[in-house]
């Protein structure tokens, strides 16, 4: 399969998720990029991707509205000074909607 099939797998929302988590094991950070965004991605496999090496990676994972809001707590203290305003941002958000939707 191609980088560019694979990343159009890793985008697509009705990937399976098994495939997903395969996905989110690629060489290429470009794909591992489209798997952190995708809503599908189940929760397991963001909370692996918010470990991965590259930054750009973390924040998507923490740019995606389906990371666990402990995953986000962790990116909060990233090594990353974008990956961590990207988690502070996305919990401030959830904190908010929580408040407008009680």
């Amino acid at each position: 399969m191609t980088r560019e099939e694979r990343i159009n797998l890793a985008h697509n929302l009705s990937t399976p998720p098994k495939t997903l988590a395969k996905l989110s094991k690629d060489e290429d950070w470009s794909v591992r990029i489209e798997v952190a965004i995708n809503p599908s991605t189940p929760p397991e496999v963001l909370v692996k991707l918010s470990r991965d090496r590259e930054s750009y990676v973390r924040w998507n994972v923490a740019h995606n509205l389906s990371t666990p809001p402990e995953v986000l707590l962790i990116l909060v203290v990233d090594d990353d000074e974008d990956v961590r305003e990207r988690a502070e941002r996305a919990l401030s958000k959830r904190v908010q909607n929580t408040h407008q939707s009680g």
